[in-house]
């Protein structure tokens, strides 16, 4: 059987149209890498292959019907992928790493999961978090510990990282994560996929544990990660878009990144955020990417833009429950002066281009206070953002970057990381699987 496990979502849902290959095939082969990768891994901890092999058989009748009438199928149509396990899905534990939910089976589908299915994809299991969904390291007492694929003994991040782990074994060609510090955008970094931050307001949290959106979750964003940029844009075109129940999603069209002329965009760059220092591969593998910019005719300039006061916030954030009545009003009040000083910054620039971590994963067990401090300041701002490869360390690990863009320019950002995965290489397999 052909290694599908190893092609792009794109490129499987085009041949699945044309009929060239079935979709029994592709499931069958990703439940097969499943499971000649994932007991090392750890990484999918709840299969649904019956089901998907069902959906499957289905999938090749549908398309058979129709290239027989001369109609189409869903852009995703046959296509297989995974979820993080805080977003529900019908009839599929959804542990959320918590002993009180390892045996939740929810009735109802996460919006983004009923939206991957209307567009024809097929879901093949959940995969691991953090207890609840949220933490820089995929390990909880329901599932255990997830591995790096690039290292086992390395950590593949958090929250998001089950997911990331996965598409980067070939496992699954692409998936759904979470993120509100950085819980997609470091699990991409550190498992060298490509990954989504959408901006705050693009997709509906419905359905997701504790993830309840609105104003009372300003930052997190559901998003995708898979092995190439152009899949990012596929489902992201699938999942985003108002609901009529996340009252914080606003109706605004997706944009085709396609349209946008990378050559003459001003882009701003910074290895060193001036806190967590950056290893020299982290910061060479940043300015690399700066300089291939430079070099396709973009209008690159070493600055940091003012992010010092994110940290604080945050900080505040996040232990909000202990501030007063006054404190409350105050951090609001520095998040908003925070966000506009971003914006000022802004005005200069179409992008940003700096690291995700100050480092490739590290071991497992080893603490890192600082592990968000670069990715931060975007979920302060509910900028959009995509992470994509573009360097290795020493030890071969992955080395990713972040592009952010202005609000609702999800185009600019995706187009930038295009360009920086044409120049650079993206995705490389794991020399230990």
């Amino acid at each position: 059987m052909e290694e599908y496990f190893y092609l792009s979502a794109t490129e499987l849902a085009a041949r699945l149209r044309r009929g060239n290959i079935s979709a029994v095939d592709v499931v069958t082969a990703h439940l097969e890498r499943i499971a000649a990768v994932n007991p090392r891994l750890n990484a999918v901890v709840q299969l649904d292959a019956e089901r998907a092999l069902s959906r499957a058989q289905a999938a090749d009748a549908a398309i058979a019907a129709a290239l027989a009438r001369g109609d189409s199928v869903g852009p995703l149509h046959g296509v297989p992928f995974t979820v993080k396990d805080v977003v529900e899905t019908t009839d599929v534990i959804a542990a959320a790493g918590l002993r009180e939910r390892a045996t939740l089976a929810p009735t109802e589908d996460a919006v983004v999961v009923a939206r991957m299915r209307a567009a024809g994809a097929i879901l093949l299991g959940k995969t691991n978090c953090p207890p609840g969904g949220g933490g820089g390291d995929t390990d909880n007492p329901v599932y255990g510990r997830t591995n790096n694929p690039y290292d086992l003994t390395r950590t593949p991040g958090g929250s998001s990282g089950g997911e990331a782990a996965i598409i980067a074994a070939g496992g699954s060609p692409m998936g759904l994560g979470s993120d509100s510090g950085g819980s997609i955008r470091v699990p991409a970094h550190f498992c060298g996929v490509a990954g989504l931050k959408p901006t705050s307001g693009r997709v509906p949290n419905t359905g997701v544990f504790n993830h309840p959106g609105g104003l009372s979750d300003p930052r997190t964003q559901i998003g995708p990660l898979a092995r190439s940029v152009e899949d990012l844009a596929l489902l992201f075109g699938v999942i985003a878009g108002p609901d009529g129940r996340d009252s914080g999603v606003v109706p605004l069209p997706v944009t085709d990144y396609r349209a946008v002329r990378v050559s003459g965009l001003r882009v701003a760059c910074y290895a060193d955020d001036g806190v967590a220092s950056p290893t020299v591969e982290t910061s060479a593998a940043t300015l690399t990417a700066a300089q291939a910019l430079a070099d396709f005719g973009a209008r690159v300039m070493e600055v940091r833009p003012p992010i010092a006061a994110s940290r604080g916030i945050t900080e505040r954030y996040w232990n909000m429950s202990a501030l007063t009545g006054a404190g409350v009003e105050t951090l609001f009040s520095d998040w908003d002066a925070f966000r506009t000083a971003m914006l000022v910054f802004m005005a200069d620039y179409d992008a940003i281009v700096c690291p995700v971590d100050a480092h490739p994963a590290p071991k497992h067990g080893d603490s890192d206070p600082l592990r968000f401090n670069y990715t931060l300041p975007y979920s302060l701002t509910g900028w959009p953002v995509v992470v994509v490869r573009v360097g290795s360390s020493p030890e071969g690990l992955p080395i990713g970057i972040q592009i952010i863009a202005h609000p609702w320019r999800e185009d600019v950002a995706l187009a930038v990381a295009m360009r920086l995965e044409c120049d650079l290489g993206g995705w490389q397999p794991a020399l230990s699987l």
